[in-house]
């Protein structure tokens, strides 16, 4: 279980570039010997299309959203910090797209914690992309 003083130390969606520099900053903490980080980037592709760049949109609860589901993942796991950061806007390939970090007492911990975030904050998070493929044409992703 989670110590005392166990938080979600920093939740944003934003339409600037993102920093794996902050995460990892607001994740540490005396008690863990583990940092776990995932950091999605904009790729070339995307089930066998060519992907060109793309465009996130957020519904104006993601944010509130994805600190709940930070809130779950720090009450249900040994986590002791965990952050998440989720891109808007105009993105191109080689761009970050979403970072997250978890902290814990050892690497498993943070491993599984990292990965429930982000797991979870795909499923449940109300952010949609627009991919412009290399045909010229587009798609969206993620719309309920």
């Amino acid at each position: 279980m989670p110590t005392d003083d166990a938080a979600v130390a920093l939740v944003a969606v934003r339409d600037e570039p993102l920093s794996v520099d902050e995460a990892l900053a607001a994740v540490r903490h005396p008690v863990c010997g583990g940092v776990a980080l995932f950091v999605g980037v904009v790729r070339d592709h995307d089930h066998g299309d060519s992907v060109t760049g793309l465009e996130y949109s957020a519904h104006p609860t993601a944010e509130e959203t994805m600190r709940a589901v930070c809130d779950e993942v720090l009450a249900s796991s040994d986590a002791v910090r965990l952050a998440a950061v989720h891109r808007t806007g105009t993105l191109a390939v080689g761009d970050l797209a979403v970072v997250v970090a978890a902290a814990a007492p050892h690497r498993g911990q943070a491993f599984d914690a990292c990965r429930a975030v982000i797991d979870t904050l795909k499923a449940r998070t109300p952010i949609w992309k627009h991919q412009q493929l290399g045909d010229g044409s587009s798609e969206w992703v993620g719309l309920p």
